[in-house]
Order: C-alpha cells, then sequence, then structure tokens
C-alpha cells in the first residue's frame, strides 16, 4: 500500500511517500519537491561480520543525468566516479545521521539517495538528507531519529528558507542546517563575514523548520513504519571489567598526560597491548573484550581529566591556543607559499596563478558554470606517520578542501580587480587536530605572499565538547584525541569582522542555542589571537606578484570586432600569439585578458589587437596600401579589413586622365577620411595630403 504525507516549505510542497518503488529494500521513501525527486533507500544486513566492534555505514548520493534532460559527457555516456557535489552530499547525508544509531549496532547499513528528476532550485541535497533519514525511520534499522534539514540564505538583510539557485547568487549567508526535533546535529556553510549572532539567528530559524518535517516524517512513520529490529546488546563479563580497569586504569591516566602525540599513543598502545597479553585466555573474544574495556576507559579518562580539572591531554587549559609559528615564501619557484604550524598540526599552502584557460568547467545538474578560484587539500598518510598506499582523494580529502575554500571565498578579488584563476593546494605534512582550519590559515599566508589583494586575511580555529550531563566544557583548538573522544568538532572560520564558514557535527543527541552561542564566542576569541599572530609574519599582500607569476592585461573591444582579431579560422589570434609570446583569451562580451611574462610582450599585443579594432575617424590621415584600381578611382586598406574610396578627383590637385598615373596597387600612401556615409561607406581624400601646388609666377 502506498502512504504519503506533504507539507509546505517555503512556498513549495514537500511530499514524502512509500510503498511504491524499491519495496524490498528495509526502507524506501520517494521524495518530491518542486520538481526536485530524489530516491531514498536504506538497508542493513541481518548478521554481523564476525570482529567487528564499529557501525560499518555507507552513504551514497548520487545524480542522474536524465534527471535534468541531459546525456552525461565522456566516451561511454554513463554516470562514472563521483563528482564532487555527489561526494561532498554524500558527507551530508552522513554526518547527522551516523550518531543516531545505537551503541552496539555493527551490522552493515547501506543509505543510497538517487536524484531521479532535478529542477533549477539546487534543492537535491537537502531532499536527499530528509528522504534518507524518512527511508531510515520507516524500515526495520534501530535508529534514534529522525532527522531532517534545510538551507536558509539571507539576502538583504533577510532571512530565506531553501532558496533557490538565482537567490543564493545574492546571498551573504549560505547555510544547511540538520537536526532532530529537539537539537540541531549538523551546520555546513559560508557567510560574508557575518557576526556570530546572525548565524545564531540563522540556525534557529533553520531548526523551526526542521521541527515541522520532523513531525511529518514521523507521520509517515506511524501510517508505514515497520517494527524494528531487536538489538541484543554484546555482554562483557563484569568481572574482565573490573580486572582490566585496575589494572590500566592509572597507567592510562599517566599516559594520556604525555603531550606529545606520537608518544602518547605509543604509551596507550603498550598499555592495552599489556593488559591484552596478560588477561586474553583462551577465549576467542576475550581479546576483543578488552580492548573495548580498555578504549571505554581512556574515553572515560580523558573526559573525567577535562571536566574535573580543566586540564587537557596536551597541558592546555580549555580555551587555549597550541603554539603557532608562520613562514612565507618558503618556495623558491611558486607564486606564492606559506607553511603554517599550529602545536603538532602542519600544513604547506602553495598558491598558482592561472589565466581564464586555467578555470574548471563544472557540468551540473543545474546547469553549467567555471570556477575560477579552487582549493585542494592533500592528507598523506606520513602526516600521522603511517605507511599506506597513495591513493586519489577520499570524501576527508574533498571535504576538507571544500569547507577551506568556503572559507576563504568571501575574500578573493573579483576577476574585474585581479584577473586570475587562482589554485591553492594544501599538503598536510603533520597532523594531530584542525588540519583543515590549519589549511585556512595557510591558505591566506600563501595568498597574501603571492600579491593575491584579498579583502581580509582568514583564520580557522576547530572547538570541541564534553558534556556529562550537566557537565560541560568547551574547549578551543581540540587535538585529534579531543575529536576522537569529544562530543563536537565544530570549525569555524572567519576575519576580524565576522564569519565566513562554519562546519559543525554533533556525536551526541544534538546541541542546544546556549551551547552553539558559546562556543562560537569563544571561537572568535581564538580565531582574533590566531589572525594576530598570522600579522607578526605578513600583514597585508605583496604589492608585487612573484616574477615567476603571469602577468594579465585586460582591455575591451567592441562586440562587433571580435571577428577581426578572431580572424578566420582564428588565424589572425594565433598570428598574435605567436609573433608576441602570450596567452590570449577574448570572450563574448569583447573582454579580453593577455598573459605574458613581461609587459613588453603584452604591449605588444595590445597594439597588434588595438590596431585590428580601431574605429575609422573622419578627419583622420591614415597610410593605406592599394588594393584596387579601377576607372573612377582606387579602393585603399586604411586598417586590416577595412577600405575606402580615393576617387579619381582626389588623388592629386591636377586633373588625373588615369588612375594608373598616380598610384599603384600594393602601393602605400597617405590618405585622409573626408566621409563616412550611412551605409558606411568610407570616402578619401590622398589629394588632401598633398602639399598645395605652387602659384604661378607673375610676368
Amino acid at each position: 500500500m502506498v502512504h504519503s504525507v506533504e507539507m509546505e516549505v517555503a512556498g513549495r510542497t514537500l511530499r514524502l511517500e512509500t510503498g511504491r518503488v524499491a519495496k524490498q529494500a528495509d526502507g524506501s521513501v520517494l521524495a518530491s519537491y518542486g520538481d526536485t525527486v530524489v530516491l531514498a533507500t536504506a538497508v542493513a544486513s541481518q548478521t554481523v561480520k564476525p570482529g567487528t566492534d564499529f557501525l560499518p555505514l555507507t552513504v551514497d548520493y548520487q545524480e542522474k543525468a536524465y534527471a535534468a534532460g541531459k546525456i552525461p559527457g565522456g566516451y561511454f555516456k554513463r554516470e562514472g566516479r563521483p563528482s564532487e557535489k555527489e561526494v561532498l552530499t554524500s558527507r551530508l547525508i552522513d554526518r547527522p545521521i551516523r550518531p543516531l544509531f545505537p551503541e552496539g549496532f555493527y551490522y552493515e547499513t547501506q543509505v543510497i539517495a538517487s536524484v531521479l528528476s532535478a529542477d533549477q532550485t539546487g534543492s537535491s541535497d537537502v531532499v536527499a538528507m530528509i528522504a534518507s533519514s524518512a527511508a531510515l525511520e520507516v524500515s526495520d534499522i534501530p535508529f534514534n531519529g529522525p532527522v531532517a534539514a534545510v538551507k536558509i540564505g539571507r539576502v538583504n538583510g533577510q532571512f530565506v528558507v531553501n532558496p533557490d539557485m538565482t537567490s543564493l547568487e545574492s546571498c551573504e549567508l549560505h547555510l544547511v542546517v540538520a537536526g532532530t526535533a529537539d537539537a540541531v546535529m549538523m551546520v555546513e556553510g559560508g557567510a560574508n563575514e557575518l557576526p556570530e549572532a546572525t548565524m545564531i539567528e540563522a540556525i534557529e530559524i533553520a531548526h523551526v523548520e526542521i521541527k515541522k518535517i520532523v513531525a511529518k516524517i514521523l507521520d509517515l512513520k506511524a501510517m508505514a513504519g515497520k517494527s524494528k529490529r531487536t538489538i541484543k546488546a554484546e555482554e562483557i563479563d563484569p568481572a574482565l571489567a573490573e580486572e582490566v580497569r585496575r589494572l590500566v586504569a592509572g597507567p592510562i591516566r599517566e599516559a594520556i598526560l604525555i603531550p606529545n602525540k606520537t608518544a602518547r599513543q605509543e604509551r596507550l598502545d603498550q598499555i592495552r597491548d599489556e593488559a591484552v597479553e596478560k588477561l586474553r585466555g583462551e577465549d576467542p573474544n576475550r581479546e576483543r573484550h578488552i580492548k573495548l574495556i580498555f578504549h571505554s576507559l581512556e574515553y572515560s579518562e580523558v573526559r573525567n581529566m577535562i571536566l574535573e580539572r580543566g586540564v587537557r591531554a596536551d597541558g592546555r587549559g580549555p580555551s587555549e591556543i597550541r603554539a603557532i609559528t608562520c613562514e612565507v615564501g618558503v618556495l623558491p619557484r611558486t607564486h606564492g607559499s606559506a607553511l603554517f604550524t599550529r602545536g603538532e598540526t602542519q600544513s604547506l599552502a602553495v598558491v598558482t596563478l592561472g589565466t581564464t584557460e586555467d578555470e574548471q568547467r563544472i557540468d551540473a545538474l543545474e546547469g553549467e558554470y567555471y570556477r575560477t578560484f579552487m582549493l585542494h587539500y592533500n592528507f598523506p598518510p606520513f602526516s600521522v606517520g603511517e605507511a599506506r598506499p597513495l591513493r586519489s582523494p577520499g570524501r576527508r580529502e574533498v571535504g576538507h578542501g571544500a569547507l577551506a575554500e568556503r572559507a576563504l571565498r568571501p575574500v578573493i578579488p573579483g576577476k574585474d580587480k585581479f584577473p586570475y584563476t587562482l589554485r591553492i593546494v594544501s599538503d598536510i605534512l603533520e597532523s594531530n587536530g584542525s588540519s583543515s582550519m590549519a589549511t585556512v590559515c595557510g591558505g591566506t599566508l600563501a595568498l597574501m605572499d603571492a600579491g593575491v589583494p584579498i579583502k581580509e586575511p582568514v583564520a580557522g580555529i576547530a572547538m570541541g565538547l564534553i558534556k556529562e550531563g550537566d557537565r560541560v566544557m568547551v574547549l578551543s583548538d581540540i587535538l585529534g584525541l579531543e575529536d576522537h573522544l569529544g562530543d563536537m568538532d565544530f570549525k569555524v572560520t572567519g576575519t576580524r569582522n565576522g564569519v565566513t564558514a562554519l562546519q559543525m557535527d554533533i556525536k551526541i543527541g544534538g546541541i542546544t542555542p546556549d551551547l552553539m552561542r558559546q562556543a562560537l564566542n569563544q571561537a572568535r576569541d581564538g580565531r582574533l589571537y590566531i589572525l594576530a599572530r598570522m600579522a607578526e609574519t605578513l600583514g597585508a599582500p605583496r604589492q608585487k606578484l612573484s616574477p615567476f607569476a603571469p602577468r594579465i592585461f585586460t582591455m575591451k573591444i567592441k562586440q562587433d570586432k571580435i571577428r577581426d582579431v578572431i580572424g578566420p579560422g582564428g588565424k589572425t589570434i594565433r598570428g598574435i600569439i605567436a609573433e608576441c609570446g602570450v596567452k590570449i583569451n577574448v570572450d563574448d562580451s569583447g573582454d579580453i585578458s593577455i598573459a605574458a611574462t613581461d609587459e613588453a610582450s603584452a604591449q605588444k599585443a595590445k597594439d597588434m589587437i588595438n590596431r585590428l579594432t580601431e574605429e575609422v575617424e573622419v578627419g583622420k590621415v591614415y597610410l593605406g596600401t592599394v588594393r584596387k584600381i579601377m576607372d573612377f578611382g582606387a579602393f585603399v586598406e586604411i586598417l586590416p579589413g577595412t577600405d575606402g574610396l580615393v576617387h579619381i578627383s582626389q588623388l592629386a590637385h591636377h586633373r588625373v586622365k588615369s588612375v594608373s598615373d598616380e598610384v599603384t596597387e600594393g602601393e602605400q600612401i597617405l590618405v585622409k577620411v573626408l566621409e563616412i556615409d550611412k551605409q558606411g561607406k568610407i570616402r578619401l581624400s590622398r589629394k588632401e595630403t598633398l602639399p598645395a601646388p605652387s602659384a604661378p609666377a607673375a610676368g
């Protein structure tokens, strides 16, 4: 039987339906919002793979080209590897639902969200998030949801729920917020240097809408939801737990105070291995139970130390920032480079300046567009002391790069002020938490080192949370250990003036606005401190570009002159490029950019283009070439592709019997423009450029 619910969200109808398609999945929901349709399915295996002690959840968001009436490009004409948007949306769906699976649910679980129809509103990501949560809710898979999501924009000071693509272009704020009926679970988005209070207000407005959608999902569950599976918690012998606790609790307490990450982890591993060796016995499950007990004790000891003593693993207080060092210009041949180190996290950020040819073309469901600013984040295994094969960027790398790019985008100058394509690469050389935020700081320094006139420097900081009942501690600049064992990862970036990006993930049942407000205010203090440390190394963009960077010069011509510059089959522009040793791009509006290694080459190209596009002026004298001789006069080319007629009467002061007596084809002569008629025909005079004849002497 088909069941459905409907509601209005931001003036459009959201419809959730189950029971018509994909009925063999454990749960499936067909969600529509306007003309966007997403099918979400959820399936979990019936058995646990032996030895599994974590939630093996996979979330995949996929866009079908047919959803927008398109055929995929490429040789095979079918969808291939996931696009960046598909990867990022998969993460958006995963992050708010993952914490809501019950402890001990170790069954292989897969959620797939497929876009079947897409309009131009750009809402498929939030629809997929809602549909995925609803599919889990109506399934028999244990899930402590539901969650729902909306987008929040801000245009001309007014908040807008689920703004369309057109509105997003003028938005000074763009957030995706996900949550349950009780609290916010995830925030992702960017802003144009907005104050923290505005961000909180936007999140609160989003949560009001989220609650309404959650209520509708629960209505659908009441109509068509399956009974949830009973998950039997794995039993651990209390006597073993007590024995492990007596053996390792004290050593763990001492080990977590070792400041160095590697030394600390080596000591913890040693304590664990010694406990396993001493207590594992003959039972094959006993070793795994010892490790689970050990992890639980480590979790408790780290959290209690912070809550009770206000001391963190590396000895810092809750709001204290790790030691920071900044270096710029560290690589001699790059266009801009910086090495940013905060504690045991280090980013090497490198900026490359390119031309229009280097722009990235994106063919999305919503349409085609070009990216002129890109940031790519790499996380090699040596950064955490591991040896494993290098692979193409994973979801984590793509997500961290997108966050850092979003953080810096509001301060990047427009093409009218800085006509370059920009690429930043952040290679993480060491990592112990907050590597994406180190990327933001290193990226800012590298941009300034490259001479990019950014609006303001940007810094980033990762905030954490330890919450046990009423005991709460917000942590600034978290370590990897605090991210792993804590309850929140809240990344905040911004300038001195305001926030440019947020990314918040909650591992507990959600977070209240008051806690978010506290975290944002503490993050602002940390951000201002980091910006001050960065300014000690480089406070503003350099005035000159690297000698190895291309110089780009711009000019504008009339649209009807573009064909003159291009020439037949591109012959003319290729000739200019070859002669001057430059790169030239001409767009449809008549804007021309010339990239050269020196100003002289660019000026030579500009002069050649100016000559090709020069407009004929009445009264001006030109050196022209005789192209054709007729009985009534001569046609003279005064500009490339532009001819005028010198009538026989205008060839000389005396009476001319034959045109060929005065000029020959191919000869260069001076002519003056007498007139341009309504049809564009040009009348020239050679006579006007010749000296007047001398008067005859008196007899």
